[in-house]
């Protein structure tokens, strides 16, 4: 069995997960700090890294055998990680919590919620049109790992119809009903009601949804990005919401973030912001899930067993499962 002498844990663990790590692990040092709050002479100690320290900190890292992130984006990462040592992400932490916070926009989105909390402020009792629904509209996932798939599965038990698109393993689950790589995206798109980005960074996502592909979308369609903020032209988005091509978008990521004041897309028409607390700690759950992932793999690397969540370094995407 592998041994570890010093486990470094940098995510914002509460009393009870630590007091199960001790138990668990009762030979070994625990570092227990918050979310990129390591220091480098920590991080450099450390046989394994639970959590997210500052990349820069991994360089030289000779002691480093394995980084458990607890987030399931892992560009930042995967071209930093020394050559033999194990990266995985916590794809599979994120789906519920991220799901439902994309339904939640899009219903607010298409009831007209926003508009309604306005006339609210201004103790108006007014209607504001006709609205939108769920069942019978075409929604397109583009990203159809966990985020994706937890958000398509909800839309279609609402009575959408869901098309999928993943960059591979083009194995049709059953709340798509429809599958389809990244190169049919431009004639899928004018078919949607909603657009869902749930994509990692990678050089083929950034600027994917740019203003000719906005511009390919259904009129009065909804957009929603959970994924990374460069998949998205910001000031194409903006313009598209302005002139009522687009119906209305939700954006839990931006370029850059934090999103200065002065930005734009703040002001346009119909659009949802927030600050990127769609998945996060912001459902207290996610915590227990990703503590369940890392001590799964923990498990089978001290067993010398294959870990979940593999990230592969050139793509920065989780391997496909055999």
């Amino acid at each position: 069995m592998k041994k570890i002498d010093t486990l470094l844990t940098a995510l914002p663990l509460r009393e009870d997960q630590k007091e199960r790590l001790k138990q668990l692990l009762p030979d070994m040092e625990i570092i227990f700090r918050g979310y990129m709050k390591a220091e480098r002479e920590e991080v450099l100690k450390a046989d394994v890294i639970f959590g997210n320290v500052n990349p820069e900190y991994i360089a030289g890292a000779e002691k480093l055998k394995w980084v458990q992130l607890a987030t399931a984006g892992s560009d930042t990462y995967a071209p930093v990680i020394p050559p033999g040592v194990l990266l995985t992400n916590c794809t599979g932490a994120y789906g519920p919590a991220i799901s439902e916070y994309m339904l939640a926009v899009l219903l607010s989105l298409l009831k007209r919620l926003p508009q309604y909390y306005e006339n609210q402020m201004k103790g108006l009792w007014k209607y504001a049109g006709t609205v939108g629904a769920i069942e019978n509209s075409v929604c397109l996932v583009v990203g159809l790992g966990d985020i994706g798939g937890s958000f398509a599965r909800k839309m279609k038990a609402l009575g959408a119809y869901t098309i999928g698109v993943r960059r591979r393993d083009m194995r049709k689950p059953e709340y798509v009903d429809e599958l389809h790589g990244m190169d049919a995206l431009d004639s899928l798109l004018p078919r949607a009601d909603v657009v869902a980005l749930s994509l990692p960074q990678s050089p083929e996502t950034r600027g994917i949804m740019n203003a000719r592909r906005l511009a390919l979308m259904k009129k009065g369609s909804i957009l929603i990005n959970v994924g990374r903020g460069s998949a998205v032209d910001q000031e194409a988005l903006a313009e598209a919401l302005n002139s009522e091509h687009l119906g209305g978008a939700a954006l839990d990521v931006a370029v850059p973030e934090p999103l200065p004041p002065e930005d734009p897309i703040w002001k346009a028409k119909n659009i949802l912001i927030t600050p990127h607390v769609s998945g996060g700690w912001s459902l207290p759950s996610t915590l227990d899930r990703i503590m369940d992932i890392f001590l799964e793999n923990l498990k089978a690397w001290q067993e010398g067993k294959t870990l979940r969540n593999l990230v592969d370094r050139e793509s920065g995407y989780r391997r496909t499962p055999e």
